[in-house]
């Protein structure tokens, strides 16, 4: 019995028990990992005086939109995730829409206020750089997601001229695109003399490196399950 909410509990037994714990664990991961690459991107930035110039403004809104509130959207849906696990499966799709919706405006809003300061600026090279091809892929991607996305809640409705599967399909695809752009973007970010110079003037190589370790490593814990769904409704197509 579950003395805290009067529940009934489950019994787990066996390999069934350790492979939900190491699941769960995984899951807790995820959040600490969530928690020190966006805490760490809002320390750089709120080191600054108010108010933020453009680019510290790009760095807040792009990483609390890609790396928190994105994250916590696709984690949202998983059997796993300890803050949604009490949560009807409705609910939790209610949790992921709105995650997804304000972590896209965040995270376009961001990223427009970047492609104007260069715009103005003539002599910008932003699009010839890996972090703004990629940072360009994932705004693409994600005005798509956002899209895609009310399409696929509407997957019933919208049935007799776009099928359910379809939707649902290309909506996880491009989440996936999504998430990994915007992770390998921030890395590059990561690598930008501001960053480093903030992090150590000489010895900035370690601390750098184990944070593009930490980005990685979450976006695949994070992408995995999507990546697991999307091939079995790919295959029952």
């Amino acid at each position: 019995m579950d003395t805290e909410n009067g529940l009934q509990s489950k019994k787990l037994t066996g390999a069934s028990y350790h492979f939900r714990t190491f699941q769960v664990s995984l899951n807790l991961l995820s959040h600490v990992l969530v928690g020190i690459i966006v805490g760490i991107n809002l320390v750089f930035v709120f080191r600054l005086p108010l108010p933020l110039s453009e680019t510290p403004q790009h760095i807040v809104l792009c990483v609390l939109g890609y790396q928190l509130l994105m994250a916590e959207a696709i984690l949202s849906l998983s059997p796993y995730n300890t803050w949604s696990l009490h949560l009807k499966l409705v609910d939790k799709r209610r949790a992921h829409t709105v995650l997804q919706v304000v972590g896209s405006i965040l995270a376009i809003v961001g990223s427009f206020i970047k492609i104007m300061e260069k715009a103005n600026n003539p002599n910008s090279t932003n699009w010839s750089s890996l972090h703004g091809i990629f940072g360009l892929i994932a705004l693409v991607f994600t005005v798509a997601s956002l899209i895609n996305g009310f399409a696929s809640l509407y997957a019933h409705e919208l049935r007799k001229c776009l099928p359910s599967k379809l939707s649902k399909i290309t909506h996880i695809c491009f989440g996936i695109v999504v998430f990994v752009s915007a992770n390998i973007c921030l890395c590059y970010g990561f690598e930008k003399g501001m960053f480093r110079n903030w992090v150590s003037p000489t010895h900035n190589g370690p601390i750098v490196n184990t944070l593009i370790t930490f980005t990685a490593l979450l976006t695949g814990l994070v992408v995995v399950a999507p990546l697991i769904s999307f091939f079995q409704k790919f295959k029952t197509n």
